[in-house]
């Protein structure tokens, strides 16, 4: 079908122009209105189509003979991207031939023939006769579809983009700050080393002294008193790298842990008849109303874990006050309660009562290292367990430790 596209009056259509030269240049303008890729059509000042192009024909899926003649708001420009109507009074492209103005606009939508719109962004350019008055306008339009994806695939990436350049920023700091904080850690961590050092070694250095310069004057047993003291001293300094030995085993996660069933009750009972845990004023009192317990752990980590807190209790409480061990089934746990009437932990020191080498406030003339209940709270935790602690100053402290049962 041979289609007909029209163009608006120019100066070599008056009657004085050759017929020949009017003819080429109707066809020239033709074939360049053709040949051109972007949407053009021509409106009359009543709106209506005088002229269109191939391709804007093509874009909105009307015939050229289809759109002559009909108001091209009605067809293409009706209604915002929304749906919403469109009125006419606000079109740019009518403003343009009411005020003589260029409008130039990149936000808009048209719509074809089959209901669908396109994005667009497109010039309406006045047209003047040879008075300078107007009669109409000009419309240049591309479908920027293309380009509106591509922009929105480039936004999401930056999106995307900068939401990953500020999750790997903020992983960073995280990690940063845990370095410093590692660091600090690390420089606390010797210090107290070196201090708690100190200490036993000052009291060889001074025993040994002592015994050296008053070798001939000393007594058997005073001698047996020094040297008491300087086994004591060594002994205090093998249990704290023992101690520091263990921590960094956790801390590079090499600490093996081999669980196997165990029934607390028996293993409680046999751990108090050693010899360590014997007090003749006043014997470390075993409770439980169950006959047996069972539990899958270490017993390695299990005799350190109670035997770290028996210690404690020993050390801490006077020999004429009593001591308890105290065994529970409750709700799928095996409860373990350390229990005594000892000097207690004053408030101020609970926070940091698990933590590598801290001392409380009232403990500091008693012998101790600081990294018992450390090592305790890591071996319950490597258990699956949790604990907690109660305490009032001078009536005594008690550990909870709560493991998971097991039924066999």
């Amino acid at each position: 079908m041979t289609q007909t596209y029209w163009l608006p009056p120019r100066e070599a259509d008056s009657p004085t122009a050759p017929l020949g030269q009017l003819e080429h240049l109707r066809r020239q303008h033709q074939l360049i209105l053709n040949a051109v890729g972007e949407g053009i059509y021509g409106l009359d000042l009543d709106g209506n189509v005088t002229f269109v192009n191939p391709a804007a024909a093509a874009m909105i899926g009307w015939s050229a003979d289809e759109l002559i003649g009909r108001s091209m708001h009605a067809v293409m420009h009706h209604s915002l991207a929304d749906g919403s109507p469109y009125q006419r009074e606000a079109c740019p492209i009518y403003a343009a031939f009411q005020d003589g103005s260029v409008r130039r606009v990149t936000n808009e939508v048209f719509w074809r023939k089959d209901g669908t719109s396109f994005p667009v962004e497109y010039i309406s350019t006045p047209m003047r006769d040879e008075d300078r008055a107007l009669i109409g306008t000009v419309v240049t339009f591309r479908d920027i579809t293309q380009r509106r994806w591509a922009e929105e695939i480039l936004q999401r990436a930056n999106e995307e983009l900068e939401q990953k350049v500020q999750e790997r920023t903020a992983e960073l700091q995280t990690a940063n700050q845990q370095l410093r904080q590692l660091s600090d850690m690390r420089s606390r961590f010797v210090s107290m080393v070196c201090h708690e050092f100190r200490n036993p070694l000052n009291n060889i250095a001074l025993t040994v002294s002592s015994l050296n310069r008053y070798d001939t004057q000393l007594r058997p047993d005073e001698k047996t008193d020094y040297l008491l003291t300087i086994n004591a001293n060594v002994e205090r300094m093998t249990q704290m790298i023992d101690d520091i030995l263990v921590i960094g085993k956790i801390e590079a996660k090499v600490l093996e842990v081999n669980p196997k069933p165990l029934d607390l009750v028996a293993f409680c009972q046999a751990l108090l008849a050693e010899g360590d845990y014997r007090r003749p004023q006043a014997p470390i009192q075993f409770g439980c109303r169950s006959r047996q317990v069972l539990a899958c752990l270490d017993e390695r980590l299990l005799r350190s874990i109670l035997s770290n807190l028996l210690s404690n209790a020993i050390r801490y409480t006077p020999e004429d006050r009593p001591i308890w061990l105290k065994l529970a089934k409750q709700r799928g746990q095996a409860i373990i309660k350390v229990q005594d009437e000892g000097i207690g932990i004053p408030p101020g020191d609970r926070r940091q009562l698990f933590e590598p080498f801290h001392r409380g406030q009232n403990v500091s003339n008693i012998p101790g290292t600081g990294l018992g209940l450390s090592i305790v709270k890591q071996f319950v935790q490597l258990q699956q367990g949790s604990i907690e602690v109660s305490s009032r100053l001078d009536k005594g402290t008690t550990f909870t430790v709560r493991l998971p049962e097991v039924s066999l």
